[in-house]
Parts: structure tokens; sequence; C-alpha cells
């Protein structure tokens, strides 16, 4: 059993998308052996406000990832050390303590997700938040999932539009491996 709340469709009222257990990625392959999203319950409780606040507007999040071992933040890490981007997992990313999200807007009807100007994770500076060369659009939609991410109590990541994490998540929360939190979202090593 996770010590973490598995986040659902059905019991968050979310899209997940859980790209790194699939190839489309930026490492081009699977880092998860099984699609997933866990957070930590004070995260989890975040993601209600923000999911209720983003109904308000005829909006639904779509879930990129959420709880990310520490294992899976090791192969991030390897495969582009990027600080810029990517948290030294010698640091601990709020990813692998289940206290942060990545996520975009989509519309409610239709599920077409809102133009953010770039995909998720284009590690370029064109994801930075407050990126000036995206179409108006693109950056009003920018806006209001920060809008509604820090009203429901999230901090962001200046460099990713999609990266929000719950405030000092560093100093409250620890760095979880795949058997610690009981997520089973690894491949099992081999024998």
């Amino acid at each position: 059993m996770s010590i973490l709340t598995e986040i659902t469709e059905a019991d968050f009222n979310v899209t997940l998308d859980i790209v790194y257990a699939t190839s489309a990625n930026f490492t081009g392959q699977p880092v998860y052996a099984r699609a997933a999203c866990y957070l930590h319950p004070d995260a989890a409780a975040a993601l209600r406000v923000a999911v209720d606040l983003a109904a308000r507007q005829g909006l639904r999040l779509h879930v990129f990832d959420g709880f990310r071992p520490s294992e899976a933040q090791w192969l991030l890490w390897n495969h582009t050390p990027d600080p810029t981007f990517i948290s030294d997992p010698r640091r601990g990313s709020p990813h692998s303590m289940g206290a942060a999200v990545d996520l975009t807007l989509a519309d409610a009807a239709t599920g077409a997700r809102l133009d953010m100007g770039t995909g998720f994770d284009d590690l370029t500076p064109a994801s930075h938040h407050g990126a000036t060369t995206l179409s108006a659009e693109a950056q009003r939609n920018r806006f209001l999932l920060l809008g509604i991410m820090t009203a429901a109590g999230w901090d962001f990541y200046r460099n990713e539009w999609w990266h929000y994490q719950l405030f000092k998540a560093r100093e409250r929360y620890p760095v979880l491996s795949d058997g610690a939190a009981g997520t089973k979202m690894m491949a099992e090593p081999a024998s």
C-alpha cells in the first residue's frame, strides 16, 4: 500500500496522460513501468482545490506527471543533466517527494488542451513562465494556469510553465524511492 494518495481520473475529475510511462517524452523511452499518478496527501488536497477552480472556468486539469520515484529522477538526470530543467537527484526533486505536479489546462467540454505555446517538457527558454515570444493567447493561457494553481496553494518553477510544487517542499517532505512509497511504478530489477 502506498503512503501517497493515488490520483485517478474518477476520484479527482482530471485527465491523466502520464508521459513518462510512454516513449513520448524527452528520453524517447518509457521511464515508468506503468502509468500511475500519486501525490503526497497535502498535494492531493491542493490539487482538489485547483480542480474546482478550473471547473468554475469550464476547464479541466490534464496531468502529465506527479510523484516521480527517486530511481526515475536519476534516469532523467542521467539522460539530460541540465539543472535548468531537471532537478539534480542529489538535491532532491519535489516530484520525488510527491509534492509536485506537471499539468496543463483543457476545455472541460471538448477535452482540447489549451495552447501554451510549447509542448510539455520542451526544454527551451520558450517554456519559461513569462516568455514573451509566444502568441498572446498562449501567454494568457499560461497566466490562467498560473492563477488557478497559485490560488490553490501551489508554487511555480519559473523555467517550466507546466510544473507546480508545494511551497518549501524540500524542507517539508522526504525523497521517496518506488519501494518506500509503495507505488510500484518502476520495473522490477532483473534477477
